[in-house]
This record gives structure tokens, C-alpha cells and sequence, in this order.
């Protein structure tokens, strides 16, 4: 859903996009090509639909932080050998002071989660492939579905 500005505000369900748009508070900009039926009307299934009023957005949105989130922003990679990552490692323990946010967790493989340990990359002999950092931007948006449409990617990218 984008704001009257075009701006991406949310996702939101195509049931919930074709009720605000048989409500007159938003256009359908893209659609799939199919139809949803009722008994006295077709309406297009909606994929992009834009506000027709600007939705003042009173914060800076951020990813929050999962499971799922590192591994998009990590790219499914140990950060420490780069093979495919299964599981998060806090870079300083948790267990020594160290936080459960975006700049302490990096996605990991076991052997590499389990090598390290209660221990720090130094102590262990390892190194961080690239430095832990809070995702930036529309973020956001790749974290909340699986993969992005290619109908959205234009909106995304007049956005960034």
C-alpha cells in the first residue's frame, strides 16, 4: 500500500487492499490480471493500490529483528566461514553483557556457532566476514514477504 505520495507505507492482505478500494480511500495502480467476484460485481485483484489521502507517518520505520530478518540481511551465509547459515550467534554472549539487537547477532552455521561458543570472535580464532549492522531503508519490506512481487520493485525504488 503506498501513501497518496507514492510513498510505501505497508503490506497489506489484497482482501483487505480490495476492501479500501470499494470504499473509495485507494486506486488500484497494479494488478495480477484475475478478478475477485462477488454476486453483483467484479473488482480487479489488487497487487499496488495508493491512498487517495496522505497518511502522515508519525516514526522512522524499522526492520524489527528475527530469525528470518538476520538471515535476509546476512543472506543466508555464516558470517564467520560464509556456508549456508541455521541458526544466529551473538557476537559478544549474551551470558558476557552483550544485547539481543541488530548490531550483536549475526546469522551462523552450527559448526561455526557451536566452535565459537560462550567466547568471543577473537578468543575463538574466528572472523566476522562483514560487520553486523541495522538494516537500512525499505528493509522492511523484504523481511515481511517471502520474495518481493515484481510489480512493487518500481514503487520501492522511487522510495529509496
Amino acid at each position: 500500500m503506498l501513501n497518496a505520495t507514492y510513498e510505501p507505507l505497508s503490506v497489506v492482505p489484497s482482501r483487505r487492499a480490495a476492501c479500501l478500494v470499494l470504499a473509495d480511500k485507494a486506486d488500484i495502480i497494479e494488478d495480477d490480471g484475475t478478478h475477485l467476484h462477488a454476486a453483483t460485481l467484479s473488482v480487479p485483484n489488487p497487487v499496488v493500490i495508493r491512498l487517495r489521502y496522505i497518511v502522515k507517518v508519525p516514526y522512522h520505520r524499522r526492520t524489527s529483528m528475527s530469525r528470518r530478518a538476520v538471515f535476509v540481511r546476512d543472506e543466508h551465509s555464516c558470517q564467520y566461514c560464509g556456508q549456508m547459515a541455521d541458526s544466529i550467534d551473538h557476537i559478544l554472549p549474551r551470558s558476557r553483557g552483550g544485547e539481543h539487537i541488530w548490531e550483536n547477532v549475526a546469522a551462523a552455521c552450527r559448526p561455526c556457532n557451536l566452535r565459537k561458543r560462550d567466547r568471543t570472535p577473537d578468543e575463538a580464532g574466528m572472523r566476522l566476514a562483514r560487520p553486523a549492522r541495522v538494516p537500512k531503508g525499505l528493509a522492511w519490506i523484504t523481511v515481511s514477504v517471502h520474495r518481493v512481487p515484481e510489480a512493487w520493485k518500481p514503487y520501492l525504488a522511487l522510495a529509496s
